[in-house]
């Protein structure tokens, strides 16, 4: 199926769904649940919590649906899923005990994004201890550094949907993004024996 395809397919079950049909609001939980519960775990670091957004995101949405104007869906579900955890952690008040953003080089430059993973099967259990080093790092990041982080590097978000999702302007998040990406690759500075001599970079500057 192709995306225009897949959006008119959304497009249909949420008419089905405004009028009551619980099957085709679940068929978009269906399709839709991956992206929101890998965007709620990255940026709650826990599978129980982000398991909990998820079905509070799809609750909300549910209620909501009224609410949506078209455009993407998936974004849409994104954007909830984004205030979900923002509230959660509000109510938290979780907060690293030392900020990586205050240690050296957190305002140096940037270069590409963190690397999401390693090319060769033979590097299964370094990627493994490279991506819970990577998780912990961005995890001590503030709330709004890691959420863009996450959009960008990991969801692979353009610019302009996560100042969509966000509610801030395109500069506030780039330069939100710019620390962030700084700050831990600083961090991971820790454990540079985990880092391969050469990875592929994914560039999001849309």
């Amino acid at each position: 199926m192709s995306m225009v395809d897949l959006v008119n397919d959304d497009v249909m079950l949420i008419e089905d769904a405004r009028r009551g049909s619980l099957d085709a609001f679940n068929a978009l939980v269906l399709r839709h649940q991956d992206v929101v519960y890998s965007l709620s775990y990255r940026i709650m670091g826990e599978p129980d919590s982000a398991a909990d957004m998820t079905q509070d995101t799809f609750l909300l949405a549910y209620r909501r649906l009224e609410t949506y104007r078209g455009g993407s869906f998936r974004s849409w579900l994104c954007r909830i899923a984004t205030n979900v955890c923002y509230d959660e952690l509000r109510r938290r008040k979780r907060r690293p005990a030392t900020s990586i953003d205050d240690l050296p080089g957190a305002d140096a430059d940037d270069g590409p994004p963190i690397p999401s993973h390693l090319p060769t099967p033979e590097q299964a259990v370094q990627e493994g201890e490279l991506q819970q080093a990577i998780q912990n790092c961005i995890m001590a990041l503030g709330d709004d550094q890691r959420i863009v982080l996450v959009m960008c590097d990991v969801e692979g978000f353009s610019y302009e949907e996560i100042a969509d999702n966000t509610g801030a302007n395109l500069g506030t998040v780039k330069s939100r993004l710019s620390r962030a990406r700084a700050s831990v690759r600083n961090c991971l500075q820790a454990v540079q024996e985990l880092l391969p001599a050469e990875y592929r970079l994914i560039r999001n500057d849309e």
